[in-house]
């Protein structure tokens, strides 16, 4: 990797972000209807390459049900209003309702009801009752506190997810999360993140994962940048990860753990380009929040948003116009590359010639960085 001094006392590292890098076509085509993006993890089959991201604005045991018979995996977030509540739609209106000033302070305050063990019970029976695979995420705080009701209400898929997520963390005041020792004690697959870089992908492969986020901040609802200073272009991050995953195949004799790009993703091409880097899958947030069935109703955030000490998002905008089934599956009446996500991915890996996700994260990429005006 290309190191650029950026004074005479610090060097960095060029990194580069999806708008950055293009997929390049090769001398062989295919019909788009021969291509599939069908993906598997674990025991788990998957028509869709998606993954629903565990936010309020996004995923509800109801929109969890609609992605998994579309052929996707809505991944329920386990600290949010609904585990919180019983009926939580009056606060998603309120919510979507919220002027700008004061949209911070009241989700914080909405926010500060108890997670109830009850209640991701109930919420995870809804789904797994409808016949798809249950998945719900809880952040590496909580995941101790609550992951035996996870498990015994039936989850088959475990996602820990975070800002970021790192195998080891260090802490005076809490006794940190084994994950090494926690995902060896489970009898389900566990997908886990975020990760940034390479030594961090590599050590939470190391821990027993099933598959890893790569991500840090960077989707449309996050000020993590703002806040923090910190931030991981997804198109360097997104292949670091995969060749940790490479390395990690050959260290553990043939354990293949699925790399899952998580931020960053606002169109069609960048889920092409997320996948064309070495990602198995890919989570959307923002996109999939823009659904006239989404509970955001218009409205995205994530958890960062209400964050008692120091909030890194915001509430965003983000409209409605299209439904679950026509954003994922088509057909398109739009040229932005934020409906029919499955139809362009398709096409692309035809264009390219690639007829699976597994060959196409071998197509020529280049760098060529495109500046919408």
């Amino acid at each position: 990797m290309t190191e650029i001094e950026i004074g005479r006392g610090k060097r960095g590292n060029r990194s580069w972000a999806f708008d950055d890098i293009a997929v390049v076509p090769s001398r062989r085509t295919r019909d788009p209807k021969d291509v599939s993006t069908s993906w598997k993890i674990d025991a788990y089959d998957f028509a869709l390459p998606v993954l629903a991201a565990p936010m309020d604005s996004v995923v509800s045991p109801e929109t969890a049900i609609k992605i998994g018979k579309l052929g996707g995996l809505g991944v329920l977030d386990l600290e949010g209003l609904w585990t919180r509540y019983e009926n939580p739609e009056k606060y998603l209106t309120e919510i979507a309702g919220l002027p700008v000033e004061k949209a911070t302070t009241r989700m914080q305050e909405i926010y500060r009801e108890p997670v109830k063990a009850e209640l991701i019970r109930d919420r995870l029976a809804q789904v797994r009752a409808a016949g798809v695979t249950v998945a719900g995420a809880l952040s590496p705080q909580r995941t101790a506190e609550f992951s035996d009701t996870v498990i015994k209400a039936g989850v088959d898929i475990f996602v820990i997810r975070g800002t970021t997520v790192s195998a080891e963390h260090v802490s005076k005041s809490t006794e940190p999360l084994n994950l090494k020792q926690f995902i060896y004690e489970l009898d389900v697959p566990v997908i886990v993140g975020g990760a940034a870089t390479y030594t961090a992908a590599l050590h939470l492969m190391r821990t027993g994962a099933a598959g890893v986020l790569v991500g840090f901040g960077g989707g449309a609802a996050s000020t993590t940048r703002k806040v923090l200073g910190i931030h991981a272009p997804m198109a360097t991050a997104v292949a670091d990860v995969a060749g940790a995953r490479r390395d990690y195949m050959d260290e553990s004799g043939g354990r293949y753990v699925h790399v899952i790009a998580d931020g960053g993703l606002g169109t069609s091409g960048d889920i092409v380009k997320a996948i064309s880097c070495g990602a198995d899958a890919v989570m959307l947030g923002s996109v999939l929040a823009r659904a006239t069935d989404a509970p955001g109703q218009g409205w995205h955030w994530g958890q960062e948003a209400f964050h008692e000490e120091l909030p890194r998002g915001h509430r965003v905008a983000v409209g409605s116009k299209f439904d679950f089934e026509q954003i994922l599956l088509g057909p398109s009446n739009a040229a932005d590359g934020t409906s029919n996500l499955m139809g362009a991915l398709r096409r692309a890996m035809a264009t390219t010639g690639y007829s699976d996700l597994k060959e196409f994260q071998r197509v020529e990429v280049v760098v060529a960085p495109y500046y919408a005006q």
